[in-house]
């Protein structure tokens, strides 16, 4: 593919440069619809989408200098995102330097993740009473319209404070993922270090502190290292009744939804088992990779046969911190009749 080719003029004792730039190729044009799915993860429909939700970002002012075009920087965070490889291979595949991919895929993970609460939000009125019906039929879980979990991306050792990100000997970032029954994400909380518990997570939440004080119409199921509270089920740590078994069942069914959706967003996302670059970057790019994985499971855009099975780390359960009694106390009287009541 064509780079941009510098020519440089001298006249008389004075150094002067001209600049003759040779326009690039149009990558769009030159893949058929397999090969973008198998750089970009997206086929032409959808990387123009793309390109048209961060064109007020990225729309350079000036043509003085014959900018990259929009198209052109998304592709270059797309096949940054796709590979997770070093900037180097990334240009060399595009056709630009190491240095333009550096600055490029921080812009676009910027706009990206400036549109997160455009595409990332609880289900809402009818979309409330089919999250339910779907959970119901992976699971045979009633009025469930979410599932709880985290999940820690790998990056370089940060210069500052690195070992709070340390988790399993790892630098990480730990990730709050809510997803619903299509594996769409539908709440995130992206910032700390892979040192701080999941519970701590929950806790110190925009979700959490508004569904204490607003009840959600529905619940969320988590596993045991969450607390259990009116809207957020775990399950029973002993069962010791066939309902309380059932309840289990039924309650590990529908958590399967937050693994496969972990399991797809690395897969889709190469970039995100490990990243080599600061907490900030990472977290743009994480949030980035989350807009557009919602992006690609709405538009039923397709996991590529190259894309294979990147397992989820194994991870010590974390403990969670102590909640108020009372919280716990209701949560079981809730439990307790969803048992009773579907069990």
């Amino acid at each position: 593919m064509a780079g941009i080719v510098h020519r440089y003029h001298h006249f008389g004792g004075r150094g002067y440069r001209q600049r003759v730039y040779v326009e690039h190729a149009q990558a769009l044009e030159q893949y058929t619809t397999e090969e973008l799915y198998a750089r970009f993860r997206f086929g032409n429909a959808p990387i123009k989408y793309i390109a048209d939700l961060v064109r007020p970002k990225r729309q350079w002012r000036t043509r003085r200098s014959h900018s990259l075009s929009v198209e052109k920087q998304v592709l270059i965070g797309l096949r940054f995102y796709a590979s997770g490889t070093f900037y180097q291979v990334v240009g060399d595949n595009i056709g630009v330097d190491k240095s333009t991919v550096s600055d490029v895929v921080k812009a676009v993970s910027i706009a990206l993740a400036g549109l997160v609460n455009q595409f990332v939000s609880l289900p809402k009125d009818v979309q409330i009473a089919q999250t339910k019906h779907k959970f119901f039929l992976l699971g045979n879980m009633s009025n469930t319209i979410g599932v709880i979990d985290c999940t820690h991306v790998h990056i370089q050792a940060p210069h500052e404070r690195d070992w709070e990100y340390i988790n399993q000997k790892r630098n990480n970032i730990n990730n709050k993922l809510v997803g619903d029954a299509d594996l769409i994400i539908t709440n995130c909380v992206v910032k700390w270090p892979g040192s701080v518990y999941d519970a701590r997570i929950l806790r110190e939440s925009a979700l959490y502190r508004e569904l204490q004080t607003n009840r959600l119409d529905g619940i969320i199921s988590g596993d045991g290292t969450y607390p259990l509270l009116p809207w957020l089920m775990t399950p029973f740590l002993a069962a010791t009744t066939p309902a309380q078994a059932c309840f289990n069942t039924a309650h590990c069914k529908t958590r399967c939804a937050i693994e496969r959706l972990k399991g797809v967003l690395k897969r889709r996302f190469a970039c995100l088992n490990y990243l080599r670059v600061e907490p900030q970057g990472a977290c743009n790019i994480i949030l980035a990779c989350i807009v557009l994985h919602n992006i690609a499971t709405r538009r039923n855009v397709p996991l590529c046969d190259d894309v294979y099975d990147v397992p989820e780390p194994v991870e010590e359960p974390d403990q969670p911190l102590a909640f108020c009694q009372n919280e716990g106390l209701t949560g079981r009287i809730v439990r307790v009749a969803i048992v009773r009541h579907y069990f």
